[in-house]
């Protein structure tokens, strides 16, 4: 069991990391706190498999079903979380009674926006957060993003792109998810 011990924590735990790494590889779009999560699991989990290891199968082979499946539980989890949140959340975006071209965002009093925030007046190329912001965006994204900050409507913005309102809608909550902007606080 030493042997295996010292097999997967040498160089600062580099093979367990890159199993982790290759089960994360299938998520895609987590953060450096994200990695650091999972590698903290996958040292639970690890010290779990040392304990019930029977040796009725590879070792490598036990482990990875193992980290496979608690890393999955974990997303779930997670994923749950955020769908939560969703349910009870309510887009700035949503149109005002009747009228289809009037939203909740268009009577708030503060004017503040990520987009202003991101590209406002005066400033000068963008930051490291600012550009892997942005490269966390799609093109139809980017492009929404843009004529936002243009002023153009949804439905404007709708019309100029050629896109459904489910695809308006996708880009709208990709641009302002946690997941995305996260890396701007």
């Amino acid at each position: 069991m030493e042997q295996i011990l010292n097999e997967y924590y040498d160089d600062n735990a580099k093979k367990l990391r890159r199993i982790v790494d290759k089960i994360l590889l299938k998520f895609g779009g987590l953060s450096d706190k994200d990695l650091d999560d999972f590698y903290s699991l996958a040292n639970e989990v690890f010290v779990e498999v040392m304990r019930k290891y029977d040796q009725s199968q590879p070792f490598d082979v036990f482990l990875y079903s193992c980290l496979s499946n608690n890393i999955k539980t974990e997303m779930t989890r997670r994923n749950r979380e955020k769908r939560k949140a969703d349910r009870i959340s309510v887009s700035i975006d949503t149109p005002l009674g009747d009228d289809e071209d009037t939203t909740i965002g268009d009577v708030l009093a503060d004017d503040v926006t990520i987009e202003k925030e991101l590209f406002g007046e005066g400033k000068e190329g963008y930051s490291r957060r600012i550009a892997t912001y942005l490269n966390r965006l799609s093109r139809l994204q980017r492009e929404v993003l843009r004529l936002n900050m243009a002023g153009y409507l949804p439905k404007e913005i709708k019309e100029e792109l050629h896109i459904s309102e489910r695809q308006y809608a996708d880009s709208y909550a990709a641009i302002h998810s946690y997941r995305n902007i996260s890396i701007l606080f």
